[in-house]
């Protein structure tokens, strides 16, 4: 707008008609492609979070998942719980399905409106906003030129008037004076002059002020023909932003996603299923008076049996309904009752040579496998404990829920292994209170 501003105008007001103000109009075109990028911004930065909580949420609920499952509930309540976690992880799945929508859809449609609106020049800046700047300078360049005339005219006007008044404050001082005639004759030439000049720049001013009025009406239609058109441009990227906006509301709304309300529903009918007497009556015949005892009888002795019986035929898994009862005098086999209640004869105390029991021997310590070679077929298999255990006898091992050793022995018969714990010490454990790691 050089080639037709004068900086020394003066812009009486902030008006859109003023000479050059519509080049705010001009750069909103490329605001618009600046708050498309701050669109896509934000998008992404939403996803990011939804990918994160997600994350978290899965990671949340693995590890509650271990410890509630490792830990001492149980029953209807335990699965109650455990459906916390069931949530959390379908819900972690919906908000991978947000991340993905916001950024497969939301952020992959503002990137195309963004290409199709706004169009790069080689030279730099957008052909948009050049089209926009070329069309206001183009409508506003004929009263421009008008109205930096009638400046001009009313600039001389002004400073006409302004000589008029020096020279008349001047020939009045002169006749005060009493100054001689020639010079109040020169004073009042002068006057004359200024007088003269005044109204013909009055004149001057007047006219191109019309002229100026002419051009307005033709001038305010250009303007607004060409302001409607970048209008009709910024309603399309309002109306695509509302449109995206709505589609990005209905991405993240969960509350309206049938499998979010899915989800809620499970989980409340899992926590109303748990039954509280359920669970005390599972308890109680699984680790409660219910529960079968081989209760203490008295044992005979006998010569057939290949080891000293110890109460580690009696260790099962809770659920085992085995138990053992007294010995019978029974000296060649081991009957088993209708009610899985089996007799069991009693090997007398003799030497490993007269029974041939490995076990039978212990050292000083009373640890049958202290001091002794490793029978054959040894195993080397580290295994964790399902459950405690508390050892009934001298060759048996202690440990808790969770621990971790090494199986060095097969499992026999009667369901025991042989294992050697972390500080060393070796003896015997049920085999189904652990796992192979």
């Amino acid at each position: 707008m050089s080639d037709f501003t004068d900086s020394s105008t003066d812009v009486s007001s902030d008006s859109f008609w003023e000479v050059g103000n519509y080049k705010r109009t001009v750069k909103r075109v490329d605001d618009g492609n600046r708050l498309c990028n701050d669109l896509m911004n934000c998008i992404h930065e939403r996803a990011r979070i939804e990918k994160a909580y997600a994350q978290q949420l899965t990671e949340w609920a693995k590890r509650w998942r271990q410890l509630i499952e490792k830990g001492p509930q149980y029953g209807t309540v335990e699965r109650a719980w455990c459906a916390l976690m069931t949530e959390a992880e379908k819900v972690s799945d919906l908000h991978v399905e947000v991340k993905a929508a916001l950024m497969g859809e939301d952020f992959e449609k503002v990137k195309n409106w963004q290409k199709d609106a706004y169009h790069k020049q080689m030279i730099g800046g957008f052909k948009e906003t050049k089209e926009a700047e070329d069309g206001f300078r183009k409508a506003q360049k004929p009263w421009a030129k008008k109205l930096k005339e009638m400046d001009g005219f009313k600039k001389a006007f002004h400073n006409a008037c302004k000589e008029e008044k020096t020279a008349t404050s001047r020939e009045n001082s002169s006749k005060l004076d009493n100054n001689n005639p020639e010079a109040q004759r020169k004073l009042q030439e002068k006057v004359e002059k200024c007088q003269q000049e005044v109204h013909k720049t009055k004149e001057r001013y007047e006219k191109s002020l019309e002229e100026l009025d002419k051009v307005t009406p033709q001038y305010m239609e250009n303007m607004e023909q060409v302001f409607e058109q970048w209008q009709q441009f910024e309603d399309n990227r309002l109306s695509f932003f509302k449109e995206l906006l709505l589609g990005v509301k209905q991405h993240l709304d969960l509350s309206n996603n049938h499998k979010y309300k899915t989800v809620y529903y499970t989980l409340e009918d899992t926590i109303q299923g748990a039954d509280v007497q359920e669970d005390l009556k599972w308890f109680r015949t699984n680790r409660g008076p219910d529960m079968s005892m081989n209760w203490p009888q008295f044992e005979e002795w006998s010569m057939d049996l290949n080891r000293t019986l110890s109460r580690r035929e009696t260790k099962r898994k809770p659920t085992d309904e085995v138990m053992l009862t007294g010995i019978t005098q029974a000296a060649d086999h081991v009957s088993k009752t209708s009610s899985s209640t089996f007799s069991v004869e009693k090997t007398p105390d003799c030497s490993d040579e007269e029974t041939g029991n490995p076990f039978a021997s212990t050292n000083a310590n009373g640890n049958p496998f202290d001091d002794e070679p490793s029978p054959p077929g040894e195993v080397s298999v580290p295994v964790r404990a399902l459950y405690d255990y508390d050892g009934q006898e001298q060759d048996e091992l202690s440990f808790k829920a969770g621990d971790e050793f090494i199986k060095i022995g097969l499992e026999d018969e009667q369901g025991w292994c042989k294992g050697r714990l972390t500080d060393g010490t070796v003896g015997l454990y049920p085999a189904n209170y652990m796992v192979d790691i």
